[in-house]
């Protein structure tokens, strides 16, 4: 494939946009092109007074937010390598990253500032309140001045106006290194994936022409993933920002009342989420109703008429407008999936990983297959380490220029992480059939061993367990040789509907005969167990696995 320049493709954007709506705090401050394109020109004079380098770190550490889009354009249209940190990490793990990272410029909003102290990160030169772009320490009086005097700085260099014609970005290189973004995922140990130009554009050509062709200049996304994680970076912001949308963050706890709030205010031309957000919809709406109506449902022709109200209702809760909703980051609930395709719900459920920037699967909402997370994506190639990709499961492996140029300061997880012949292993297990879909079937890190050898996967075990009522979510471990449910319920829901906490857990212990019944022998839950409280969750909201392994 040929490559492009990923930030003369901003630039070019910012131009041919230069009057239009960029960036929106939800209910707050909007920023067209031209003022994004200004904040970046101002933040580029303080970099170059503060003595940054070409390659230099620059460290983001904010929740969603418009002045989060501007640091990190800022930082990779100059040449700097961005470095995204998941707000939700705890003091010294921002500490840790940020050392680590060896960067050199921290943005940081003022909640997580006050856990934070300068001394512990020696190699930063600045540290930026990225709602105001003030300084909130520098490590000397001559850098402090920079910001003082960056207006004048700022009209010394355009000093008769800022105009389109004045952007003239970086041009970045495909083996170049773009950003490094640690990862938060079940394991507990986060690793730098170093992520390319190329892994960049090849993500922005696969949305462009494959994914969201039919997206336009002027239309409208709501980010609300963590834009410091490769998929809602991706394809909730950056593909926008090239082709002239308009990104609006929630910038606050995305709870589903806020989401589904805004989708009926701003009507997004896509929706990019995560499995969980429809569940809860399903569960607390839909699920309901269907249960209600299990003898009427089943009668093909008020069946028809059914699923196409549950179709229409469903949409609009979306705001109406999207070509398909895309679902990633964690595995889907069959239950929920079956009942979308079954109502010609426009839905489609893709692959990918931090390491990939971040797809690797995709299939378009009209060619998918129930269970699957798509085929192989453009650009990129899957295989299947298995004696019989297409019954036995093996470990999902893939190539192209999407896949990362491995982990920073990390080469020996780095070697580990690619085959002999160059393929990067994804940890995943998994089959493809007859046609190129892939079929997941979890971690081989979360994999059991069954009495006599079987692979239990506990993600299909859990999927069973949680379509039962008062269930939030679950969790399968192997605990003296046999198989334990861990069950976060949904104590609030019991107390409206008349059940104590002791009550509600009695009840739902009767519910494990019922489980084993449609589980395998070799895959029978011994006893259930409950936890107050929900799940540790990464920013993706999948469980931090590791910290209930017993």
């Amino acid at each position: 494939m040929e490559f492009q320049s990923v930030n003369k493709l901003l630039e070019k954007s910012f131009q041919v946009n230069w009057d239009r709506a960029a960036l929106s705090n939800y209910q707050g401050v909007t920023l067209s092109y031209r003022d994004v394109a200004r904040r970046i020109a101002k933040l580029h004079i303080a970099f170059e007074q503060c003595g940054l380098e070409r390659g230099d770190k620059v460290a983001i550490c904010s929740r969603n937010q418009a002045n989060w889009g501007v640091s990190f354009m800022a930082a990779i249209t100059y040449g700097a390598v961005a470095v995204p940190i998941l707000h939700e990490f705890k003091p010294g793990n921002i500490h840790y990253l940020v050392n680590h990272s060896e960067a050199r410029v921290l943005f940081v909003d003022e909640v997580i500032w006050e856990g934070l102290s300068p001394d512990e990160m020696p190699g930063l030169s600045v540290i930026v309140q990225i709602n105001t772009f003030k300084f909130l320490y520098a490590r000397s009086p001559e850098l402090a001045n920079i910001r003082e005097h960056l207006n004048e700085s700022f009209g010394r260099k355009y000093p008769n106006n800022f105009e389109p014609e004045d952007l003239d970005y970086y041009v970045d290189s495909p083996e170049e290194l773009a950003l490094i973004n640690y990862t938060s995922g079940t394991s507990g140990y986060s690793k730098g994936v170093m992520i390319p130009y190329r892994a960049l554009y090849s993500n922005i050509e696969f949305a462009h022409k494959d994914a969201e062709p039919q997206l336009k200049a002027g239309m409208n996304c709501v980010s609300m993933l963590p834009t410091a994680h490769m998929y809602g970076m991706m394809f909730e912001f950056l593909y926008e920002m090239t082709i002239g949308m308009h990104v609006h963050f929630l910038s606050r706890v995305p709870s589903p009342k806020i989401i589904m709030q805004a989708f009926a205010e701003i009507h997004p031309d896509i929706i990019i989420a995560v499995p969980l957000i429809i569940e809860k919809v399903y569960k607390s709406k839909l699920k309901p109703i269907v249960d209600r109506n299990k003898f009427i449902m089943a009668l093909p022709i008020l069946d028809n008429v059914i699923a196409k109200r549950f179709c229409t209702e469903l949409t609009h809760a979306f705001g109406g407008q999207f070509e398909e909703v895309i679902l990633g980051g964690a595995a889907f609930n069959p239950e929920v999936e079956r009942f979308l395709h079954k109502i010609g719900f426009h839905y489609t459920v893709g692959y990918g990983m931090t390491e990939c920037a971040p797809i690797i699967g995709y299939a378009h909402w009209d060619k998918v297959k129930v269970g699957s997370a798509g085929r192989a994506a453009m650009n990129m190639q899957i295989r299947i380490d298995s004696p019989d990709p297409r019954n036995i499961p093996g470990e999902v492996q893939v190539a192209g220029p999407n896949v990362c140029l491995g982990y920073f300061k990390n080469e020996q997880a780095t070697r580990e992480s690619f085959t002999e012949d160059g393929w990067f292993k994804t940890g995943d297990m998994g089959i493809i059939d007859e046609d190129g879909y892939l079929f997941l079937r979890g971690r081989s890190k979360c994999m059991i061993l069954g009495p006599s050898g079987q692979n239990i996967y506990p993600e299909e075990l859990e999927a069973v367990i949680n379509n039962y009522t008062y269930v939030v979510e679950s969790l399968v471990v192997e605990e003296a040789g046999g198989l334990t449910a861990i069950i976060y319920p949904d104590y609030h829901q019991g107390e409206l509907d008349g059940f104590r906490r002791a009550e509600l857990e009695k009840r739902m212990l009767t519910y494990l005969p019922s489980i084993n019944q449609q589980l395998p022998n070799y895959a029978q839950i011994k006893k259930i167990e409950f936890i107050p409280e929900d799940f540790e969750r990464t920013p993706k909201k999948s469980i931090k696995r590791y910290l209930y392994q017993r």
